[in-house]
């Protein structure tokens, strides 16, 4: 049975001025702002996620809930900003987003809206808070460290394929969450003795190209970070990598999709839980004493169809301790 992502909280919650004037008042009308990266198709499941926790604390869109949404739509992080400036100028009572690119712009467009992320890489080190306990100005959420998943990636493949010498990396240098994660898994590679190309890839357009690069420089593994553009092209990667007879590891979107495994986040679990810290917002709490929450509990999955595909045998001890095998 998969775990679901467990969301230890740091630290105490205080209430005060200027957000308690948006405490939570009968009959009240909410208006949400929700600013995406992708788009209603591929965002869903998340998107519904969030719906059903606002539903669990009350809030019914058409009743006493307006959710205003942006989607992104596969266009450049360029265009987040104008986006997120559009939610502003509807007055919205919080701004929910994602992603370094979507709470930087969010961050851009507003100091004083309320700003909840569902999910970002490490919010500390990226400068988006001050710190997990005290996040300080208008932003708190949930986050996670994206340079320890990728060097957990770097580790399953190097366990999965043995003979492993050179692995890639495929990433997005447009989301700024990419700069502590490269010196980590740079790192990694170095203490598991693997050589490491990188593939840096800001489009879906460029995809192809990195995968055939990787199978023309002998890669055998590559892992992928955490970025919105990669996740929602998560089949696409792993058809390309099965082409190339690559073995990938990224988050669990990548295995579900075909790819060879996954370790990461349930990104479900964290869009509704990003609804209990709305409603804190909306009661009364001040998002600058809320407490940023750290995912702790990841899941692991393997998908033997594609192993079997590229001719990888994977270890027992591995199947063993995934959260999920797909065959």
């Amino acid at each position: 049975m998969r775990r679901r992502a467990f969301l230890a909280l740091c630290g105490g919650i205080t209430f005060g001025a200027p957000f308690a004037a948006r405490a939570q008042q009968s009959g009240k009308l909410y208006r949400i702002g929700y600013l995406s990266l992708g788009s209603p198709a591929a965002e869903a499941s998340r998107f519904d996620a969030l719906r059903a926790g606002l539903g669990a604390f009350g809030y019914v869109e058409g009743k006493n809930l307006v959710i205003e949404t942006r989607w992104l739509d596969g266009g450049s992080y360029d265009r987040l900003g104008a986006l997120a400036a559009e939610l502003v100028a509807l007055q919205v009572d919080v701004l929910v987003t994602y992603t370094t690119p979507g709470v930087t712009a969010a961050k851009h467009a507003t100091q004083t809206i309320p700003i909840v992320f569902a999910t970002v890489g490490d919010a500390v080190a990226v400068g988006l808070v001050a710190s997990l306990a005290r996040p300080g100005g208008n932003v708190t959420g949930t986050s996670y460290f994206t340079p320890q998943l990728a060097a957990k990636r770097l580790e399953l493949v190097k366990e999965a394929v043995p003979g492993l010498t050179r692995a890639g990396l495929l990433f997005n240098p447009a989301n700024a969450a990419i700069g502590p994660v490269l010196p980590a898994i740079r790192a990694s590679a170095q203490s598991l003795k693997l050589e490491l190309a990188e593939f840096p890839v800001r489009e879906a357009a460029g995809l192809d190209a990195a995968l055939a690069a990787m199978a023309a420089q002998s890669v055998g593994a590559f892992v992928i970070t955490e970025d919105p553009m990669l996740i929602y092209n998560s089949e696409a990667i792993a058809k390309l990598a099965l082409r190339h007879r690559i073995a990938g590891c990224a988050f669990p979107e990548f295995a579900e999709a075909g790819g060879f495994a996954a370790y990461g986040v349930d990104f479900i679990a964290m869009w509704r839980h990003a609804a209990t810290v709305v409603d804190k917002i909306l009661k009364g709490a001040n998002p600058a004493d809320l407490p940023v929450e750290q995912a702790t509990n990841f899941l692991t999955l393997v998908n033997l169809k594609t192993a079997k595909a590229i001719g990888i045998a994977v270890p027992t001890a591995l199947q063993l301790r995934a959260d999920r095998v797909i065959e």
